[in-house]
């Protein structure tokens, strides 16, 4: 995907109160980012926002905060909430590969992986977000009994996160290679941007929910 530059984004999302940019000194205290307590979820590679933005809506009681590396797809969501102003929804601009190094152990709740670039070449599989070097950071931050969510259209990258749970003890709760045919699943599922425009197009999508054995 090709994204444009959009001047003077990182100027804008940085004066945001919504948004945080230099975010190692928030770590063990990200609640205070927030406008009230309550279980911290976490979504990597946040987009323009819709995904989220929804869940807070949905979810009050939960404190929602979206992780984007592009300034310029970050700002549409930062713009996003300050038209909403939703008390439990924030966004972090950094890299997922410092996540241990910006949340404490056991500060997040859930972890939410939409469309993640599927990095198709094999000598990049270790930047794969669902692979097993970053479920080692995933179970770092998780609390006990903490999941990670997966949705992509991407069956060669669903497979290879599915391939990777046994080597890092990570086992699944929930496995869908069509979600939105399954009247369970879907019941309550939120979509994201790429989610309506793939399912729109006919293309099914990969689902699973996963967790730390014995976590």
């Amino acid at each position: 995907m090709r994204l444009r530059n959009v001047p003077g984004a990182k100027e804008r999302i940085a004066a945001s109160p919504y948004c945080e940019m230099v975010p190692e000194p928030r770590k063990g205290h990200w609640q205070e980012f927030f406008g009230g307590q309550g279980p911290l979820y976490l979504e990597i590679g946040c987009g323009k926002g819709r995904f989220l933005a929804e869940l807070a809506q949905r979810h009050p009681e939960i404190n929602y905060l979206g992780v984007e590396k592009y300034t310029s797809v970050l700002l549409r969501a930062v713009q996003k909430q300050e038209t909403l102003a939703l008390p439990n929804l924030r966004f972090v601009r950094m890299e997922a590969e410092i996540l241990t190094e910006v949340f404490d152990r056991g500060e997040i709740g859930h972890i939410y992986l939409n469309f993640s670039d599927p990095w198709p070449k094999e000598r990049h599989a270790q930047k794969r977000l669902p692979s097993a070097s970053f479920l080692r950071r995933y179970e770092e931050v998780l609390a006990p009994g903490g999941t990670v969510e997966l949705k992509t259209d991407n069956t060669a990258l669903f497979d290879f996160a599915l391939g990777e749970l046994p080597t890092a003890g990570w086992e699944a709760d929930v496995i869908s290679r069509d979600l939105h045919a399954d009247p369970v699943l879907s019941a309550d599922n939120c979509m994201t941007e790429y989610e309506a425009r793939f399912s729109a197009q006919g293309n099914p999508i990969c689902y699973a929910v996963i967790h730390k054995k014995g976590g």
